[in-house]
């Protein structure tokens, strides 16, 4: 993994950075409405607000929103077009190397592995890279922004908006090893079918052509198992943490602990929490998906004879 960021930053470093301050404001700004809701709340049920006041933090609130889906909007903007500013840099170079290739190797370049290279797997790198650092910034920004403001109010709903995404975390690292492998099976799979359509012909060892099919439809299969069962895990701590920071803070409100607002607040907290974790997760698994394509990809750019060694004549 750090090969691929290391690589990311060296063609794109700069740019990065911009991503990363940008993101940082976003960040700052995760917490910010949910103080606002906490004191209209509060100000409410005391019966201390006035009309005036009311409209003055509304008009506070809903600005800082505006803001946030401003630098949002920016930082989706440029990360895009830095991603595709990449898919088109490893094209030209898949082309470079390609040149090379067929000039050493001859029949024996294995097209489908190019055509696959240049369409499917330069793409998703080249994309992944545009949001390869601004993507974490603002979601782990945010984590820390909200869980740190509920802690600040009342400490016990900040210990459960912690225990909710500590599982998630181990839960993910542990079944995503095993992901990974699927990946790169399937894709090592479908090359293969693919160079043999391309170099043999549609009748031409079509049983081998048709059992590789199935070997993908069959990867695929247990990726939806190990993914789904994930993600029903994930949903059902989420669902229990909300109902714990319900049960506790109402529990605080009855015997004077803390305030309405605060409880409000914290289950409004929580539901914001959520998006940013089920982020990093799938983000957790797109890298390592990333790096197996990167890994791939980075075979297809060796320099043309030690390509070509490596996998042959296709068959």
């Amino acid at each position: 993994m750090w090969d691929m960021y290391k690589a990311i930053w060296q063609v794109s470093g700069g740019r990065q950075i911009i991503l990363i301050v940008l993101s940082l404001a976003v960040a700052a700004l995760a917490a910010v409405p949910l103080s606002f809701q906490k004191s209209i709340v509060n100000e409410l049920t005391d019966g201390a607000l006035d009309a005036t006041h009311l409209f003055q933090l509304g008009a506070g609130m809903i600005g800082v929103i505006l803001l946030s889906l401003a630098l949002k909007w920016l930082v989706s903007y440029r990360s895009g077009v830095l991603g595709e500013d990449i898919v088109r840099l490893l094209r030209q170079r898949i082309f470079d190397r390609t040149v090379g290739w067929v000039q050493e190797a001859g029949d024996a370049t294995p097209k489908g592995t190019l055509s696959t290279a240049v369409s499917a797997e330069s793409e998703e790198l080249g994309k992944f890279t545009g949001g390869a650092f601004s993507d974490p910034v603002v979601q782990i920004g945010t984590l820390v922004s909200v869980i740190g403001y509920i802690a600040s109010s009342q400490p016990g709903l900040g210990l459960i908006a912690l225990t909710v995404i500590a599982p998630q975390v181990v839960l993910v690292l542990l079944t995503q090893r095993k992901v990974n492998a699927l990946v790169a099976e399937r894709v090592r799979v479908l090359r293969r079918a693919t160079n043999q359509m391309i170099l043999s012909g549609a009748d031409a060892e079509m049983q081998s052509i048709l059992d590789d099919f199935d070997t993908i439809f069959e990867t695929r299969r247990r990726m939806f198992i190990w993914k789904l069962s994930t993600k029903f895990i994930i949903s059902a701590l989420n669902a229990t943490g909300t109902v714990g920071v319900l049960m506790l803070g109402g529990w605080l409100v009855l015997n004077g602990k803390t305030d309405v607002g605060t409880v409000v607040a914290a289950t409004i907290g929580l539901g914001r929490i959520q998006a940013p974790t089920a982020f990093l997760i799938a983000f957790y698994r797109q890298v390592s998906a990333t790096r197996v394509k990167f890994e791939l990809l980075r075979e297809v750019l060796q320099t043309p004879g030690e390509s070509a060694r490596h996998h042959g004549p296709a068959a």
